[in-house]
């Protein structure tokens, strides 16, 4: 099937056109994508056709959800690549399944845990905890500066007392990716179990577990067309058998008396208390949507769209923009600052003179601009229904910008009145 953007577009409510004629530019997938109407109409089913309680009642409600909430859970081993769906543990988003990880693993004082420098607060804030309320010790390894991964320094930091190694898949900071395939490989060799976010990989590329030897891979369904507030832990069943649930309660036990319990297997001792089922169906259904577009295909689409704002904007001296040099190497984002304009401002300066939507700040990656005295950029993230009018969007406002504001001063442009520092808006992924 032919990849059409044109009629891709007509599936997501948000992008149609105002009444005024015009349809918006929205270049923040990265932070959060869109919804498509097929991931709205299984939620409404749900609620309207059969909105009861999964695994309790014998009803034809509660039947008919317990039926789709596993067929979903299906559907998400299908796509991750895991082949077992025991091993898909639904939560409301990645976040909360790196701490069911973190938590949940029983660790000793000084077992030492290794992340990356360019982590999301989510893979850094965890550990920081962890060190204080267990004695843990935090390695970091330090990424090359634009590109690339040196695996002799991972080596030097995968000492005998190295639990876990924890780090994202790509980045939501410049959008580079680790070879992790090679990684697992690697951190195995000495007995180290491997935590992969993988927030910003699954919606884009396909992913396939087994073959990377991931033993942990956490997923927030909102940055793949999904619901809010539902996401997957991903792992090898026995994996799971060796994890503390983080909560605990209703549909976690087999049986409980007033001096004991038994937990049940794996992963319903993980899913404690009523689910967000619409969540899940809603998952499900993009995850269906995602596949029927075809992964491969997204994947193009996204490069084809960063090498397009990249080319445009590469003879723009003032344009400063970070991680590869290779937009094949980074296809999902953008990430950029210009020189003498404030980030936020730049952000402001898109969305109400040419309806470009982008994120400005520090991306939840503070500990990154913070090691070299940055405030923030501006971060552009492409996604399958992002055309190429969009791209060139982004391009005229950029370069209008820079017209405007004079090199070397910093006053806001025209219109724009915010003068608070950027990292207040850097409170999400």
């Amino acid at each position: 099937m032919t990849y059409s953007v044109e009629r891709i577009r007509t599936d997501f409510p948000a992008l149609r056109p105002r009444k005024d004629g015009t349809a918006p530019v929205y270049l923040d997938s990265a932070c959060m994508s869109l919804v498509p109407d097929a991931v709205l109409a299984a939620m409404e089913e749900y609620y309207r056709d059969f909105p009861g309680c999964a695994g309790r009642s014998l009803h034809r409600f509660a039947e008919e959800v317990s039926h789709r909430y596993e067929r979903a859970r299906e559907r998400l081993s299908e796509f991750v690549g895991l082949g077992d769906p025991r091993g898909i543990i639904f939560l409301r988003n990645a976040t909360e399944a790196l701490n069911l990880v973190g938590q949940g693993l029983p660790w000793k004082r000084r077992d030492r845990v290794v992340i990356t420098d360019q982590e999301h607060n989510s893979n850094l804030v965890l550990w920081q905890r962890l060190a204080e309320e267990r004695g843990i010790l935090i390695d970091v390894l330090h990424l090359p500066e634009g590109d690339g991964f040196d695996r002799e320094a991972l080596e030097v930091l995968l000492k005998p007392e190295t639990r876990l190694v924890s780090l994202f898949q790509t980045s939501n900071l410049d959008g580079r990716s680790l070879p992790i395939g090679e990684i697992a490989e690697q951190v195995h060799a000495h007995g180290t179990q491997l935590l992969v976010d993988g927030c910003q990989a699954a919606p884009h590329v396909p992913v396939d577990l087994r073959k990377l030897g991931v033993d942990y891979y956490a997923v927030s369904a909102h940055k793949m067309m999904g619901p809010t507030g539902t996401g997957f832990l991903a792992a090898p069943f026995d994996r799971l058998l060796g994890l503390r649930p983080l909560l605990s309660g209703g549909e976690t036990v087999e049986w409980s008396t007033l001096s004991g319990h038994a937990l049940r297997p794996p992963p319903h001792r993980f899913e404690a208390g009523l689910q967000n089922y619409a969540g899940v169906l809603g998952t499900g259904a993009a995850v269906e949507y995602l596949s029927h577009l075809g992964l491969e295909e997204i994947t193009s689409h996204d490069r084809a769209l960063n090498a397009r704002v990249t080319r445009a904007l590469e003879g723009e001296s003032r344009v400063k923009r970070l991680g590869p040099d290779d937009p094949s190497r980074r296809p999902t984002i953008y990430a950029f600052a210009i020189e003498g304009v404030n980030a936020s401002d730049t952000a402001l300066f898109l969305d109400a003179g040419h309806q470009v939507m982008v994120r400005s700040g520090r991306h939840c990656v503070h500990s990154w601009y913070d090691a070299r005295g940055l405030e923030g950029n501006v971060r552009a993230s492409f996604y399958a229904y992002n055309s190429t009018s969009d791209a060139d969007a982004l391009v005229r406002g950029v370069q209008e910008l820079i017209e405007r504001v004079p090199s070397k001063e910093s006053k806001p442009p025209t219109g724009s009145t915010r003068k608070t520092p950027v990292a207040r808006r850097g409170k999400r992924r």
